[in-house]
């Protein structure tokens, strides 16, 4: 399969199928002339690499986990499921702290909307 067919058939431009290839997540052959050539389930590699892209998994990770996918890649063999809580512990702690950052945003922001109306009341 030609990359500007992978890249019809999964809607991914060639730049990122190269950046797949490149990131060792995408592999591919060199036809005579030096075309590169994907083999047929090339299209459903790409799903499961978009999938877990839309999970938030880095592509080092993705890397780790590809050879344990099945389907469209939503499933994942046991072995990864350490992996996988690790990073889900990794955003837990990230959500928390954003939540943490957010409200002491949001308090100086009502201190200071306060002050402003003081200040303005005053004058």
């Amino acid at each position: 399969m030609k990359i500007g067919t992978l890249s019809a058939e999964t809607g991914v431009s060639p730049r990122l199928l190269r950046y797949y290839e490149e990131q060792g997540l995408l592999t591919s052959y060199r036809a005579e002339g030096g075309h590169r050539r994907y083999d047929l389930d090339a299209p459903v590699v790409v799903r499961r690499i978009r999938t877990l892209l839309a999970a938030g998994l880095p592509t080092r990770v993705i890397k780790d986990v590809l050879p344990c996918a099945s389907g469209s890649g939503e499933v994942l063999d046991a072995c990864t499921l350490d992996r996988l809580r690790g990073r889900l512990t990794g955003l837990d702690e990230q959500l928390a702290e954003l939540t943490a950052t957010r409200q002491a945003l949001s308090a100086i922001l009502t201190a200071t909307e306060r002050a402003g109306t003081l200040a303005g009341a005053a004058a």
